[in-house]
């Protein structure tokens, strides 16, 4: 038996084994032996609120879709979803992956592999275990895996001296959380997104900040303390992916299937658009018929303006501007106001319109004391206008410029 692993059993020997609390079990790779948990799922197991077979189910086009990626379309069954827990959290070469959580569809069930290192010499087994693993799949799916999960393993395979599969697809999460809720939830950290969208309870969770400091506790006394709690915690993250997939995909293909907020039908449309314009516009629709407020209406009627700008639907444009303007009480914003002068002068030659449309813009950001370069701006082509047209002396009832 090796040195390392007679003085690792003995220092274990007072306390109930790490293995034992974890279901899991010392597993030996082609670099030496790990600590390996594996738990598996049905289908139809729910994790918060929705089922995990949602994932499975998944339409390739619209993950592919999800992930903005120009390639082939990504088949559920070889996705691997995929979490860390690490030594730091800011990354760099002095930062280990002690723990990776692994899950995959396999038949008519969910497998969740954990990989441990039960000290910092059994990054080689990690590595090896994670480098067999990774090329038996097509794809990822991490949140927040671009910014830091998948760096820190392609750094942590650099110096290990083992190539990185550089051909995996890669969906992270973080970019459709981001569209879906930025402007409904306080944040987009996965544990918000748990609680309001997924139904998930962490509340007896273990923070992610301390786990660093958890891991390096079990390095100096051996005893496995609050390490089983992380292993919950990276496997509860890594079943989120799962359900998060499922959530996100299934909106996609069929919003009217849930009780969405405005804010969520305008994430929706922003992923359709330049896909599929038609369902685009419809998830928009379905915002503003829904009560989308202030200001995230107002930028979505100047969105579809210009969309309509650009496919020459000239009457449809203006239609959407003058509903941008339609509420005084809204913050002011004079991209709606400059896009209608710009059409009033230069498609329907219409100066006294274009004359009207910026004196009223003028006056909205006076009152608001608006920045001074938008203030100039729109001065600026009040100016153009009246020289054109001879339009100094000409008032309107209303508003007026000081």
């Amino acid at each position: 038996m090796e040195l390392s692993r007679v003085i690792r059993r003995r220092e274990l020997s007072h306390g109930p084994l790490l293995e034992d609390l974890v279901g899991g079990q010392e597993e030996k790779t082609a670099h030496g032996r790990l600590l390996v948990a594996r738990r598996e799922y049905q289908l139809h197991h729910s994790h918060g609120t929705l089922p995990l077979r949602w994932a499975l189910e998944a339409p390739p086009d619209v993950l592919r879709l999800l992930s903005r990626q120009p390639s082939d379309d990504p088949a559920p069954l070889r996705l691997l979803y995929l979490d860390t827990e690490t030594t730091g959290l800011a990354g760099g070469t002095g930062t280990y992956a002690f723990l990776v959580g692994a899950g995959f569809f396999e038949a008519d069930r969910f497998v969740l592999t954990q990989y441990f290192m039960r000290d910092l010499d059994e990054e080689p087994a990690l590595i090896s275990a994670m480098e067999t693993l990774l090329a038996g799949f097509g794809g990822v799916v991490t949140y927040n895996g671009r910014g830091f999960d998948l760096p820190l393993l392609e750094t942590r395979f650099v110096l290990s001296r083992r190539p990185w599969p550089r051909h995996l697809w890669h969906l992270d999460l973080l970019s459709p959380a981001r569209r879906l809720w930025s402007a409904r939830l306080p944040d987009c950290r996965l544990v918000t997104i748990e609680a309001h969208v997924l139904g998930v309870d962490r509340s007896d969770d273990v923070p992610g900040a301390l786990i660093p400091s958890l891991y390096f506790q079990y390095l100096r006394t051996r005893h496995a303390g609050e390490m089983p709690r992380v292993f919950e915690h990276n496997r509860l993250d890594v079943l989120s992916l799962v359900t998060l997939t499922g959530w996100v995909v299934r909106a996609l293909a069929d919003p009217d299937e849930f009780d969405l907020a405005p804010e969520e039908y305008v994430g929706l449309g922003r992923f359709w658009e330049g896909a599929d314009d038609k369902r685009g516009v419809e998830c928009y629709q379905a915002a503003l018929t829904r009560g989308l407020g202030s200001p995230d209406r107002e930028r979505l009627l100047l969105r579809l303006g210009l969309r309509a700008k650009r496919q020459a639907r000239w009457h449809d444009a203006c239609q959407f501007w003058e509903a941008a303007i339609a509420d005084d009480g809204a913050a002011f914003d004079p991209r709606p106001w400059e896009e209608l002068a710009k059409y009033y002068e230069h498609r329907s030659r219409d100066l006294v319109a274009a004359y009207r449309a910026t004196t009223e813009a003028l006056a909205r950001a006076e009152a608001e004391v608006a920045p001074e370069a938008v203030r100039a701006s729109l001065a600026h082509r009040l100016s153009r206008l009246c020289r054109r047209s001879g339009l100094a002396h000409f008032r309107f009832p209303g508003r007026q410029p000081d």
